[in-house]
């Protein structure tokens, strides 16, 4: 009796240790998938936090530009000469407009496919071929806003410091107002092109790693 005892506690210890060793063997790698998932979730929500603010900075762009106009008057040689300055007198003001339009576009695209996808816990960027895509995207809106930014800067300063040599005054003292408005604007198109770019660093990243 004794014998048998012994032989069936000896059995249910190695049953024990046999379903401990089966446990750790199934659980490691589920921990390491979840936490791998874990990590691509907390990448992707920055990639969604990037778009979001990029289509945010366009839209605020775009709001200042459009309302950039002031009437107002000038000295020169002595004559008081009336002065209306609106955004839409200027090509590099339109092209601004045109272009951070675009880009709000592109990037409330992304968002709301990256949310969607989000939410049913798939990966953000499905291939290879869509990274490529976006990336391609990515890079082209960032160019196009840094020379949007680059042209309505020259007119900006053009307004600001005059032309030496001649009559033409500051215009900027007069027309405080929409000088502020499209300086503004210019800034919040640079701050795009800023965050286009780190999405764009962000694609090649995921590139590189898949």
């Amino acid at each position: 009796m004794v014998s048998d005892q012994r032989i069936a506690e000896e059995t249910l210890q190695e049953s024990k240790v046999a379903a401990l060793e089966t446990s750790g063997t199934m659980s490691g790698p589920l921990v390491g998938a979840s936490t791998r998932t874990r990590r691509r979730q907390r990448v992707e929500a920055m990639q969604l936090v990037l778009r979001l603010l990029c289509m945010a900075s366009s839209v605020a762009s775009i709001s200042l530009m459009v309302t950039a106009k002031e009437s107002s008057s000038v000295s020169i040689y002595g004559f008081q000469l009336p002065l209306h300055s609106k955004w839409s007198f200027s090509e590099s003001y339109e092209y601004l407009v045109g272009v951070s339009a675009a880009v709000a576009a592109h990037s409330l695209l992304q968002l709301l496919i990256g949310i969607s996808r989000f939410l049913r816990t798939s990966s953000v960027i499905p291939s290879r071929n869509h990274a490529w895509l976006i990336f391609a995207g990515d890079q082209v809106f960032a160019y196009a806003l840094m020379s949007a930014g680059s042209a309505a800067s020259g007119v900006t300063n053009l307004n600001r410091t005059g032309i030496r040599h001649t009559a033409l005054p500051n215009f900027c003292k007069p027309l405080h107002k929409f000088c502020d408005h499209v300086g503004i604007s210019i800034a919040f198109t640079f701050t795009s092109c800023f965050l286009l770019a780190t999405s764009a660093v962000q694609d090649v990243i995921w590139l590189s790693q898949h």
